[in-house]
C-alpha cells in the first residue's frame, strides 16, 4: 500500500462505518469551503490597499460573521448527534459476546451458548503462515455471523483496555468493574483486525483482535464444535 493509501479510512464493513465515512466526507467538505473562503478573504485584504469605512465599522458585517459560523456548526452538529445516537443503540441482538481485556490478551464468552469461551493471544512471528499479518493475527479468532445484530459486552480484568475494530466503526473502552456494550452488523464475510487502542502497559501493542465473519450455516457449524 502506498503512503497516501495509508492515510485513508478502511473500507466499511458495517452500516455504522459507512455512515462514519459519509460524515467524514461531509465534514471535510465544510472544512475545505471554510478554509477556501478565509484564504480568499485574507489574500484580498492583504493585496487591497484601499479601505472602506462601512466595512471597518458595520453592524451588518459583524452580524453576518457571527451568525454564519453558528449555522456552519449546526450543519456539522446535527448529523453528528444523529450518528452518535445510532452508535449507542442496540436494537434486537441475535448474538451476544462478552470480551474481557487482560494484560495482554483478550478472552471471549458466548453468552447465548453453553461452554463457549476461549482466550485469544497474538500469534508469534515465527508461527505465522503465508498471508497472515504480523502483530494482528491471533491463535483463536472471534467467529461471528454476518447480517445479524451483534451485541458486544466489553470489560477488563486488570487495567483499562480498548476493544477496537476500525472496519466496523467500533471502539469501546474495557474498564475493570464496568460493563460497556455496543451493537453492530457485519455486512460481508471476511477477517477484520483491530488492536487495543488504550496504552495499557508494556505489551500494549501485542494484544490484537481478529474477527472472522462467516455466513449463518458456517457459524452454526463452528458452534457445534464446542458441543
Amino acid at each position: 500500500m502506498s503512503h497516501w493509501g495509508q492515510l485513508l479510512l478502511q473500507d466499511a464493513a458495517s452500516p455504522i462505518m459507512s455512515m462514519l465515512i459519509g460524515f467524514h466526507d461531509h465534514a471535510m467538505l465544510v472544512l475545505i469551503m471554510v478554509v477556501t473562503f478565509v484564504a480568499y478573504a485574507l489574500a484580498a485584504l492583504m493585496m487591497n490597499s484601499l479601505s472602506c469605512r462601512n466595512i471597518l465599522e458595520a453592524q451588518e458585517v459583524e452580524t453576518i460573521w457571527t451568525v454564519l459560523p453558528a449555522g456552519v456548526l449546526l450543519f456539522l452538529a446535527l448529523p453528528s448527534l444523529r450518528l452518535l445516537y445510532l452508535m449507542d443503540e442496540v436494537a434486537h441482538p441475535g448474538v451476544t459476546v462478552k470480551a474481557i481485556g487482560h494484560q495482554w490478551y483478550w478472552s471471549y464468552e458466548y453468552s447465548d451458548f453453553n461452554n463457549i469461551e476461549f482466550d485469544s493471544y497474538m500469534t508469534p512471528t515465527p508461527d505465522l503462515e503465508p498471508g497472515q499479518f504480523r502483530l494482528l493475527e491471533v491463535d483463536n479468532r472471534t467467529v461471528l455471523p454476518v447480517n445479524i445484530e451483534i451485541r458486544m459486552l466489553i470489560t477488563a480484568a486488570d487495567v483499562i483496555h480498548s476493544w477496537t475494530i476500525p472496519a466496523l466503526g467500533v471502539k469501546v473502552d474495557a474498564i475493570p468493574g464496568r460493563l460497556n456494550q455496543i451493537g453492530f452488523i457485519i455486512q460481508r464475510p471476511g477477517v477484520y483486525y483491530g488492536q487495543c487502542s488504550e496504552i495499557c502497559g508494556a505489551n500494549h501493542s501485542f494484544m490484537p483482535i481478529a474477527i472472522e465473519a462467516v455466513d449463518n450455516s458456517s457459524f452454526i457449524n463452528w458452534i457445534m464444535k464446542f458441543n
